[in-house]
């Protein structure tokens, strides 16, 4: 995602709000007119120093390019190029978010980001990843490099209207650049690191023995008490210094990136259960809503390299796609490669101590310097103990928010990563991209560690599956919350061999696919994660691979398929001996108005054929109910609305298998069940007759009185927000004002969305906060062995990341309405796909 900053515009469009309300249509006229030179030619001539021989660059409908060159050096530069063109602004705001250096364009509203990525010291991991790649690689990294700064040059005083009015002048990018952002994303993929934040700030609500009950688990797996236990006899009310802080700027990082998120769907239909008799495979990855989408499709044919699919601005790589022989795709393997440890501390001699194995010892000290668009830098210090930085030493509550806090008692709290090892991870992902087979496939992604990824590959005869990543050997401990970072026993014993990373090729089954559920179970010898996300998705995935034959069409309507097996097992549990009859009891003690409304809502979710639909009215009765259900359990005890430890628990349903969910299929005896503002006690069938009743009232406020009419889609609605509108909560009033001015100009929406979390086309909302949809399948794709040109694709926004672009947003009513596009590798297939039109770059000064 993009931060960016923002400086009054011309005042023909903001001399005051009702001058902008007359003209608002002419002010976006005049905004496109006014940055029109910040787009680059589509078509003509173009010379650029740098290349070694010409290139031509042609774009499909939706402005999505195929670079064309005579040499794998010219394909890189182009690459670097084309990136730079398409996604400038996403590229820099990438880039000073790795560094911690969003303040400098941003201001101080974004300097608790700042300050979380400082600690976090993605520099680090970048120079050491670098520094390990091949001589090979670290060329193909420098002519990429050089390939932006052609196009920093050439348009250096024509920059897009958010870096224009920002005042901010890009630095010309560097090789390390490129694995910075790299390390980013894999800094993303943290899945665990919020959700031990939250257990802590839930921890101190309602303590260790309750706490368990709310971690995500599994509900054919123990309740993890042993775990929650590590935390008994710590005095963990207001003793940890900085942790709604630290919680915040992790909210704040995921919100305007990503941090944790659950995301994509990919499967692989092997040759016996295709119609053609070759190999298929899907990917969809799931991203948060955001404009611009974070990927963008490249198609590149060189003499030496030929792949199509989707990229990230920054990288010189094809991360998913087909290359003509091989097609791949990767998911979240919700790998845990992080832990947060609790460090006794205390100030002695101007010396911040931390306490291990019985001694006190000095953490380590590492100077940064701050500076802030408007205001005078400031100089901190960041401590590390042996386990890593304290994000709390510099992350806190101040009297001015420009002073750190002082950790002079109490607990602190280290991040310790997976990320400070050497690997040839990039080489490795490269190789993927020019692999030909299955088997060389394998050879590829055996030696990727430095991102934790499900990656299942296809060519036309055989399918397989490899997780990838490194993960650590725990002593003791799930690593599901903060471990005692004193006592040693926790402590990390190296990594798990690679050797026992689980895979898979051609099963008998005839498919694969990978959806963030629990891959292996407990005790297969190594520990991937304690916290998988809802299996639902999984499991659409197998009962459709499994039943029948596929083609394109199958694998398309799969990944638009809306249905949720979760609502099978609600009802199976609405109605199971036992339940049935406590749950009408409990509905007809309720009063008469409560009683019509739970009796009838029940009535309807038991006839609800799962399917949810945007026009479905019997998915907005079951979205209100689980939004109702969420709320009646749990609010007595985390609430009110808007509390820190209200959101942890949202926040863990966004993430993992969630404590809602949990509690609504099982777990008749949690504690959570009583409602603590009544003087009687309650339990699970009277809590959700309640629901019910609720889910009714919330409906008819906010649908009307008539249920048939209900939609979905009209309390679950997509909004493509731009990433100068997320980053505008940060900034100052007036410069808020005036980003909301221009709303109409970046955002579109809303429009109506269907599914939800547990959907494979998925759209997740807040269960119990609100109904509005965060993550999406970002894009998406398909190959088809048995077509004559394999691959089509989509992206879930536009290609271009500037709003004077005609293709900023054209790629979401395709996206919407399932209209993929193809990537030929056939030669005379180039001119359908892409037309005439031709833009040719040309070495010169």
């Amino acid at each position: 995602m993009l931060p960016r900053a923002f400086r009054p515009l011309a005042p023909l469009c903001l001399t005051s709000a009702l001058a902008f309300s007359l003209l608002l249509s002419g002010c976006q006229s005049f905004l496109d007119s006014r940055y029109h030179d910040s787009l680059p030619p589509t078509q003509g001539i173009v010379r650029v120093q740098g290349l070694a021989q010409s290139v031509v660059v042609r774009r499909n409908a939706l402005g999505m390019p195929l670079i064309e060159t005579t040499t794998f050096h010219d394909a890189l530069f182009a690459l670097g190029y084309v990136h730079a063109s398409d996604r400038l602004s996403q590229m820099v705001g990438m880039r000073l978010m790795a560094e911690g250096r969003l303040a400098e364009m941003a201001g101080p509203g974004v300097l608790e980001i700042d300050r979380f990525m400082r600690a976090a010291n993605l520099k680090k991991s970048a120079e050491l990843l670098y520094r390990n790649a091949s001589p090979r690689l670290q060329r193909f990294f420098e002519v990429y490099a050089r390939g932006v700064n052609a196009y920093l040059f050439r348009y250096r005083d024509k920059l897009p209207m958010d870096l224009a009015e920002s005042g901010y002048r890009p630095a010309y990018w560097k090789p390390e650049d490129s694995v910075l952002v790299f390390c980013l994303l894999n800094f993303g993929l943290s899945v665990n690191l919020q959700e031990e934040l939250a257990a802590l700030v839930l921890a101190q609500k309602v303590g260790s023995e309750q706490l368990a009950w709310l971690l995500p688990t599994y509900p054919d797996e123990p309740l993890p008490f042993e775990e929650a236990a590590k935390l008994q006899g710590l005095n963990l009310s207001g003793q940890i210094a900085g942790l709604d802080a630290v919680s915040q700027a992790a909210g704040q990082l995921a919100e305007t990136h990503m941090l944790g998120v659950a995301a994509s769907n990919n499967w692989a239909i092997a040759p016996q259960n295709s119609r053609s008799g070759r190999s298929l495979l899907a990917n969809d990855t799931h991203l948060p809503l955001a404009l611009p989408s974070p990927w963008n499709f490249v198609q590149i044919r060189s003499p030496k390299f030929q792949a199509a699919g989707v990229s990230i601005a920054g990288v010189p790589a094809v991360v998913a796609g087909f290359n003509g022989k091989l097609g791949w795709g990767m998911t979240m393997v919700m790998g845990d490669n992080q832990d947060l440890f609790l460090e006794k501390v205390k100030r002695e001699g101007g010396r911040l101590l931390y306490q291990a194995d019985g001694q006190w010892l000095a953490a380590r000290e590492r100077q940064e310097t701050f500076f802030i668009k408007g205001e005078r830098p400031i100089r901190e210090t960041i401590y590390e103990t042996r386990h890593g930085p304290l994000l709390n030493s510099v992350l806190g509550e101040r009297k001015h928010r420009l002073q750190p806090m002082q950790l002079n008692s109490g607990y602190g709290l280290a991040l310790q990563t997976a990320q400070f090892e050497a690997d040839q991870s990039l080489d490795a992902l490269f190789d993927l991209s020019r692999a030909q087979s299955v088997e060389q496939a394998f050879e590829a992604t055996r030696e990727v560690r430095a991102m934790p990824l499900n990656i299942v590959f296809a060519d036309a005869q055989h399918i397989g599956w490899q997780v990838t990543g490194r993960f650590p050997n725990r002593r003791d401990g799930l690593g599901l919350l903060p471990s005692p970072g004193w006592d040693g026993s926790y402590d990390w014993d190296g990594f798990a061999d690679p050797i026992l990373h689980p895979y898979d090729q051609d099963p008998p089954q005839g498919w694969l696919g990978t959806a963030n559920q629990r891959t292996i179970n407990r005790g297969y010898g190594m520990q991937l994660s304690n916290s998988w996300y809802y299996p639902e998705r999984a499991e659409r995935i197998a009962a459709l691979a499994g039943s029948g034959k596929h083609d394109r069409a199958s694998m398309i309507a799969m990944q638009y398929d809306q249905t949720s097996p979760f609502v099978a097992k609600l009802q199976a549990m609405l109605t199971a001996p036992g339940m049935a009859e406590s749950l009408k009891q409990a509905t007809d003690a309720l009063p008469q108005d409560q009683r019509t409304k739970a009796q009838a809502a029940l009535e309807r979710l038991l006839a609800f054929d799962g399917k949810l639909a945007a026009d479905s009215a019997d998915a907005a009765l079951y979205g209100a109910f689980l939004h109702e259900s969420a709320r009646q359990i749990f609010l007595d005890e985390l609430g009110p609305d808007g509390s820190a430890t209200w959101k942890a628990l949202v926040l863990a349903a966004d993430t993992s298998y969630s404590a809602q969910a949990d509690h609504l299929l099982g777990r008749d005896d949690s504690p959570f069940w009583d409602d603590l503002g009544t003087p009687q006690k309650e339990d699970k069938p009277a809590i959700l007759a309640r629901s019910l009743a609720a889910a009714m009232t919330l409906g008819q406020a906010r649908l009307g009185n008539d249920p048939a009419t209900w939609q979905w889609g009209t309390l679950h609605r997509y909004h493509w927000s731009s990433d100068l509108t997320q980053l505008s909560q940060y900034m100052g009033a007036s410069q808020r004002s005036r980003i909301s001015a221009l709303k109409d100009y970046l955002d579109r929406g809303p429009y109506p969305a269907g599914g939800d979390h547990s959907t494979l086309n998925v759209s997740a909302y807040r269960w119990g906060e609100d109904f509005d949809t965060w993550l999406i399948p970002a894009m998406r794709l398909v190959v088809d062995f048995g077509s004559e040109e394999p691959l089509i694709g989509l992206n879930s926004s536009g290609q271009s990341g500037n709003p004077a672009s005609d293709h900023y947003a054209d790629g979401i009513e395709a996206w919407r309405k399932g209209h993929y596009m193809s990537f030929p590798f056939q030669p005379q297939n180039l001119d359908k796909a892409y037309g005439t039109k031709r833009l040719l770059l040309v070495p010169g000064p």
